[in-house]
């Protein structure tokens, strides 16, 4: 895929993770002497984003001047307007997971008391579920205006990739073939969605569907590339050198662009890490 690279790191971190971009802001963690810390970063400036009294930060996605992602530990999710942090708690639910933020709305996943996976989507007021008829687990990961994307798993646990808009369930094609590996599904924005295959320990690569087709993103010269977020054409992610480096990137997505599919084929990892 012919696009334009550009990376950058927090000054003076030990490893940089983009998650999130919101029109000229990009956000995400970095770690830096033991420490997690999250970031928003505008193409000049760099400004820290730690939830009060913890012990470490995640920012898992962003619209505007709100952020959501989680502390101390994957399952605290907070969401910070630009000047007050709420932890998020849904009646009910012991462990939940907040992925992906447009507007008021907050989508992402929650666990019953058999461990099986749920969609959420939170408005600030109400907590509704959504869930394909006869799935055993439904994740959602992404959203944008009514648009949110995630993965569900049929009667056999095998999962499948969709795009979900106001009651209607739109299927995306596995790359390579129809029984290749569900791709990890991560965000959407346009005709584009966004996802992995594998990890940064198993060689793991981006991918980017442009309504027709696949094409597999990887970082020049990087042992996996993993992406974190889309916005109009520009893709925010990480890359692993040789000595196991971790640094951030942003991708231009070519236009036109016709995007040709090069062969994908690995193991399927959750969107959240540290």
């Amino acid at each position: 895929m012919a696009g334009t690279w550009a990376t950058f790191d927090y000054p003076s971190a030990s490893w940089t993770q983009p998650s999130a971009i919101s029109g000229n802001r990009i956000a995400g963690s970095y770690y830096e002497s033991g420490i997690q810390h999250g970031f928003v970063y505008d193409g000049s400036n760099w400004t820290v984003l730690d939830m009060p009294g913890a012990q470490s930060t995640w920012i898992q996605d962003i619209f505007g001047n709100s952020a959501i992602g989680y502390y101390n530990t994957s399952y605290n999710n907070f969401l910070y307007d630009g000047s007050n942090w709420t932890t998020l708690s849904c009646p009910g639910v012991t462990s939940l997971v907040a992925s992906g933020i447009y507007g008021n709305n907050i989508v992402g996943t929650y666990f019953d008391s058999l461990g099986k996976t749920h969609g959420f989507i939170y408005d600030g007021a109400t907590w509704t579920t959504i869930d394909k008829t006869g799935a055993t687990n439904t994740t959602l990961n992404g959203i944008s205006g009514n648009n949110i994307v995630g993965e569900y798993a049929d009667s056999f646990y095998v999962y499948h990739a969709f795009i979900y808009n106001k009651g209607k369930w739109t299927y995306l094609p596995n790359p390579d073939s129809p029984w290749a590996p569900c791709p990890h599904i991560v965000d959407i924005s346009g005709s584009y969605v966004i996802g992995t295959y594998g990890g940064f320990n198993d060689g793991g690569y981006g991918l980017v569907y442009d309504g027709t087709s696949w094409t597999k993103l990887q970082m020049p010269g990087a042992m996996a590339t993993d992406v974190g977020g889309i916005d109009g054409d520009k893709i925010v992610g990480s890359y692993m050198l040789s000595d196991h480096t971790i640094h951030g990137f942003i991708y231009t997505i070519p236009e036109p662009c016709t995007l040709i599919f090069l062969g994908l084929g690995a193991a399927i990892v959750r969107k959240r890490r540290r």
